[in-house]
């Protein structure tokens, strides 16, 4: 099964690496993305010689060309709830908008695996951390841009690969801190061997006239490790549970040399993608767990694909 030529690769990428960072890292990637009065801003996942992360600050005028600050905008908690859940490190932070704060789900690493922190912001230099808002063991999730009946929505993905179907889940909050009424809504398919063994979300839902657009990460397991890919799913506007469109094939896979070879060998990973007033978009992933890249396209020809195939019939 080969990805449709549906979306393009940015022919500069990698747009950002570790060389080009004013501190000292190995890694950039997994990067946030957001607008920000007409500035594209990337909340970028970096990698210190000790293993753990911390997030660097990129700012564009044209979502292409970064200018970076000068140093680590949020780095592990050294007191309070967080010192213990952060020990080894803050990762994959995913930002969304409501009204004129900016929210972020990141990866707490610790000893004890993983937790789901909530940070928020307005400028990106003041981040401020809020709560705690899952118990071990969960790897990621992505808030949605509005309540839906008056509840904060969320997908998530707990880390089930050994104990349980692994896939996406969605939940529901009062408050941003509280989450419950969880519902598995997306498995891996092993019907499709990219998309076999594991999924999650990846970048934040996108509101369209046509439904939720929801682009996620999956994997499929080989001799040599898994391979990652971004797929492209569509849910109901009312109703975020039905998953009214998945594709079958991916859109984006692990191809140049920078997203084969890396820290983590096969990846392509986003964490952030930004609508465009004229109908594009620019998916910005991380390569190879190493370097920062991005890709464009039509919204509506991913929408177009995820619906070619129909509702998920993968969760029974």
């Amino acid at each position: 099964m080969e990805a449709m030529q549906i979306l393009t690769k940015y022919e500069k990428n990698p747009i950002i690496q570790p060389k080009d960072m004013p501190f000292s890292c190995e890694t950039v990637y997994n990067a946030g993305a957001a607008k920000m009065d007409e500035q594209y801003v990337l909340l970028l996942r970096c990698g210190r010689s000790d293993g753990r992360s911390v997030w660097g600050l990129a700012l564009s005028d044209n979502g292409f060309d970064f200018e970076i600050h000068p140093e680590p905008v949020f780095s592990r908690a050294t007191e309070g709830i967080f010192k213990e859940a952060e020990n080894k490190g803050v990762e994959d932070p995913r930002v969304t908008k409501i009204d004129d704060t900016y929210y972020i789900f990141y990866s707490c690493y610790s000893t004890r695996g993983f937790q789901i922190g909530l940070a928020k912001t307005k400028d990106f230099l003041d981040i401020q951390r809020v709560a705690l808002t899952t118990a071990v063991d969960y790897r990621n999730c992505v808030l949605f841009p509005e309540k839906i009946n008056d509840m904060y929505v969320r997908f998530e993905r707990p880390n089930l690969t050994y104990l349980g179907r692994p896939g996406i889940f969605i939940s529901y909050s009062p408050d941003l801190i509280h989450w419950g009424n969880q519902q598995l809504i997306m498995t891996a398919d092993s019907c499709d061997i990219w998309q076999d063994y594991k999924i999650g979300p990846g970048a934040p839902p996108i509101k369209t006239p046509r439904g939720w657009l929801n682009i996620y990460h999956a994997t499929t397991a080989t001799m040599s490790g898994q391979i990652y890919r971004l797929g492209v799913a569509v849910h109901d506007l009312e109703d975020p549970r039905k998953v009214i469109g998945r594709s079958r094939r991916f859109i984006l896979a692990p191809e140049a040399i920078h997203e084969r070879v890396g820290y983590v060998s096969n990846v392509v990973f986003t964490c952030g993608a930004i609508p465009e007033p004229d109908g594009t978009i620019k998916i910005y992933y991380g390569g190879a767990d190493t370097v920062m890249c991005v890709a464009t396209g039509e919204i509506n020809a991913l929408i177009d694909l995820a619906m070619e195939d129909g509702p998920d019939k993968t969760v029974r």
